[in-house]
């Protein structure tokens, strides 16, 4: 199975681990380390998670994030990779507006 970032995702995890890194030193890498394998597990369980307007969402172990994903064929395409303690109409917001594959 293959994974693709778009570079919006790729964003969203470089502003979450410059969040983290920002409140203790070291934690960004964590964070960043976390969400990897987070993205990484979709090898293995892409397709079983649920489905929010029009993606699959998959829950960080970690970390209060989500990782939104369309799997098509024999790839998983990260769209957004969004803090889910944010509000929900700006993650909706997100979500609704064009991420065009790389």
């Amino acid at each position: 199975m293959r994974i693709r970032l778009l570079p919006e995702a790729e964003r969203d995890l470089e502003i979450g681990a410059d969040f983290y890194e920002a409140q203790r030193p070291g934690l960004g890498s964590y964070f960043s380390d976390c969400l990897i394998a987070d993205i990484e597990s979709l090898r293995i369980y892409a397709g079983i998670h649920e489905t929010y307007r029009g993606f699959q969402r998959s829950l960080s172990k970690r970390f209060p994030f989500s990782i939104y994903y369309i799997l098509a064929d024999d790839c998983v395409d990260i769209y957004a990779v969004l803090d889910a303690s944010q509000d929900p109409h700006s993650i909706d917001a997100m979500l609704d507006s064009p991420r065009p594959l790389r």
